[in-house]
């Protein structure tokens, strides 16, 4: 079953109003407010070379970030999984499936590409752990931040990453989506702004040479906290209590996956004081 929408597969950057209310908002957000949208999303989860991880961040932070907004796609956030040390994740964006196509090529068969890529290469273990996602709602992607201010931010990006990741039945996701929302609301309430939510997209690899998994479908929540103490002392326990509720409503095939991520130091998706959502 498809579960393509108008807005994903528009090839047109347009904005949501949502967002642009939020952008107008916060003179943080105003100069990204021109690149759009990217509801279609690759949720990338790679296994380095022990030892080799920190050293992969440098490489990618140092050549891609940049290189992909140049071609119209965007790198929202990359980070290290806290509780392991071999998992290198980060979120890529395309405003649809057909720039996902002509992007990729663009990239991979590209100079910086060529240049970097055996060196990259030769510390990734595992890069096909990919969920193909959608913005549940035209409201629901991903925002855009701001690139991080060397300047004004020189310790690099701050803040909590977390994302729960449920394996839902097939064809119940969007009944899911709604039995979670109280659930997700109560995340809301304790602070966690809430940063997407998102469902497997169920489309054709239209880029066959990076694979993307086939077991889903699946519904991604993504949140930032401000710290590991509200992680571990407020967020976990109410998301873990949420998690045994949602598992009772027999509409997922397991139990959730809760995922704790760090932002790098170059990371977009991160706390902002100023940042609201």
């Amino acid at each position: 079953m498809k579960h393509a929408r108008p807005y994903l597969l528009a090839s047109a950057k347009t904005s949501n109003p949502a967002r642009a209310t939020t952008a107008s908002a916060d003179p943080a957000r105003e100069s990204v407010r021109h690149l759009g949208d990217f509801p279609v999303v690759e949720l990338r989860r790679y296994t380095i070379k022990n030892g080799e991880r920190q050293n992969f961040a440098d490489y990618f932070e140092s050549f891609f970030p940049e290189a992909f907004e140049q071609i119209g796609a965007i790198a929202f956030g990359q980070f290290l999984e806290r509780d392991d040390r071999s998992r290198f994740t980060w979120l890529r964006g395309f405003h649809s499936m057909d720039d996902r196509a002509s992007l990729n090529g663009a990239f991979y068969d590209g100079p910086l590409w060529k240049e970097h890529r055996s060196t990259v290469n030769a510390v990734i273990v595992d890069s096909d752990d990919v969920l193909l996602l959608r913005a549940l709602t035209p409201a629901g992607g991903i925002p855009v931040f701001p690139a991080v201010d060397p300047v004004r931010e020189p310790g690099g990006a701050h803040g909590i990453v977390v994302a729960q990741i449920f394996a839902t039945r097939a064809g119940r996701v969007e009944a899911f989506a709604r039995r979670a929302e109280p659930a997700f609301s109560g995340y809301r309430a304790v602070g966690a702004r809430e940063a997407g939510v998102l469902a497997t997209l169920d489309e054709p690899n239209n880029f066959p040479r990076h694979p993307i998994r086939t077991d889903g479908p699946f519904l991604v929540w993504l949140g930032i906290v401000e710290n590991d103490e509200i992680v571990e002392t407020v967020f976990r326990p109410l998301a873990e209590r949420s998690a045994r509720d949602l598992v009772a409503s027999r509409l997922l095939r397991g139990k959730a996956e809760f995922v704790v991520l760090r932002p790098t130091r170059r990371s977009r998706l991160r706390w902002l004081p100023e940042a609201s959502r």
